[in-house]
């Protein structure tokens, strides 16, 4: 029982910090466009560098 005085609140801790870090990754816009980098692996550049 004394162990759950330990793990509530490492437990809570961990859920803030999981929420903070997805938080910051939608406002810093990492979810805005989900389909770009599917579609741009896809498209061929056959021009040589210049």
């Amino acid at each position: 029982m004394d162990i759950l005085y330990l793990l509530i609140p490492i437990s809570i801790a961990i859920v803030a910090i999981i929420a903070a870090v997805f938080l910051w990754a939608v406002k810093t816009g990492q979810f805005e466009d989900m389909e770009g980098p599917a579609h741009r692996i896809l498209m061929d550049n056959d021009e040589p560098p210049q």
